[in-house]
């Protein structure tokens, strides 16, 4: 480890020297990078495979409590996912971490991707095609900006949780959300990446890019989800 990265070990990478905010952002997205191809890779292998199919019906679909169960599964799970990512005593667990909520997201997923693979096999690589077009121009807006959009973060929870309680109030009672719903979730996806691309840079210390990464992949995540809902929706139409 060089001097610039013992001096500033820990620090946010708005206050490091460049040489280490570069390596740390290098880090960040390389491990975003390899989090969205193993998310990619463990859905078309349980899809392909025909394994996907299998839970899908026999368990989150066999029943409104079995997709509740998943749902609540991938929000304990998440919450130790990012615990581990946080973790200081050791790397083994802040990739436990990481890897732990990639395949939460890709059960998560399953039902969507299995609907979507139904009413298109090209549905969700053009979703996938928006949605990183949207990280992308997102992510230079902030880093050019440099502003600090740690302001959202309180607006974003406080809409998320709205938004988590109109949710299982439509899997409950079995009412539609929606294309106004799902263009508003977008919305609140895109307010997500802001935050955690702006955390990036001021919030999370330079040893943080597994934590960071695990930040950046959840908002992209929550973003496809819905762009790819939009897509479905207008592929009824």
């Amino acid at each position: 480890m060089n001097y610039d990265m013992d001096q500033s070990y820990g620090l946010p990478a708005a206050m490091a020297p460049a040489s280490a905010r570069a390596t740390f952002i290098k880090r960040t997205y390389l491990h975003l990078l390899a989090a969205i191809l193993a998310f990619v890779g463990l859905e078309a292998a349980l899809i392909f495979s025909g394994a996907g199919e299998k839970i899908v019906r026999d368990i989150i679909f066999a029943n409104k409590a079995g997709w509740i169960a998943v749902i609540l599964l991938f929000i304990v799970g998440g919450y130790g996912a990012r615990y581990l990512a946080r973790s200081r005593q050791s790397i083994g667990l802040q990739y436990a971490g990481l890897a732990l909520y990639v395949l939460l997201e890709t059960v998560v997923f399953l039902p969507l991707m299995y609907l979507a693979m139904m009413k298109g096999p090209d549905l969700p690589l053009q979703a996938g095609i928006v949605t990183l077009a949207v990280f992308g121009g997102l992510t230079a807006a902030v880093f050019l900006s440099g502003k600090d959009f740690s302001f959202l973060g309180p607006i974003i929870g406080v809409v998320s949780m709205l938004a988590f309680g109109v949710i299982i109030a439509s899997i409950l009672f079995g009412f539609s959300l929606g294309l106004l719903f799902c263009a508003a979730m977008v919305a609140l996806a895109a307010a997500s990446i802001i935050y955690g691309t702006s955390n990036v840079m001021h919030v999370y210390g330079t040893d943080e890019h597994v934590a960071a990464s695990l930040d950046l992949f959840s908002s992209v995540a929550f973003l496809f989800w819905y762009v790819l809902q939009i897509f479905m929706i207008s592929r009824n139409d």
